[in-house]
């Protein structure tokens, strides 16, 4: 299948706002029925400080589920889409804490990077939602 990327957009989207572990377990298994590849990961902390640290995150996840390989591109596309993402939920953010899930979702060409985080400081957070999304040769 080489993919589409509404219905991988989709399912990073699906992983990023998973609930628990178990969901996420769930929802990668339903996936790869469909034979879209994901993974997810946490994330969390001061904005500008936790930016790198969200890319570098995306980017070992994509490699340790097998969404990506050791390639100079891969790696290099995987963190452009998280920063694509990123640069949707920055301005909200600056100044303040953010932590929230990073989905990852791949079929055939099609790349996608979700980000769903909590914006704020101590209990009175925003929600806010990023999406990237790149094509891989």
């Amino acid at each position: 299948m080489t993919g589409n990327s509404k219905e991988v957009a989709a399912a990073a989207l699906k992983m990023a706002i998973s609930r628990s572990r178990e969901e996420e377990r769930v929802f990668k298994e339903q996936l790869r029925e469909e034979e879209i590849w994901s993974a997810a990961v946490d994330f969390g902390g001061e904005t500008v400080q936790t930016i790198k640290t969200i890319i570098e995150r995306a980017v070992v996840a994509a490699k340790r589920e097998f969404l990506i390989g050791d390639t100079h591109a891969e790696e290099g596309a995987v963190a452009g889409a998280t920063h694509e993402a990123l640069q949707q939920i920055i301005p909200k953010a600056l100044g303040l804490n953010m932590g929230g899930k990073i989905g990852l979702a791949r079929r055939g060409d099609h790349f996608s990077v979700a980000v769903f985080s909590a914006v704020g400081l101590l209990h009175l957070n925003e929600v806010a939602v990023g999406l990237g999304h790149r094509a891989l040769m």
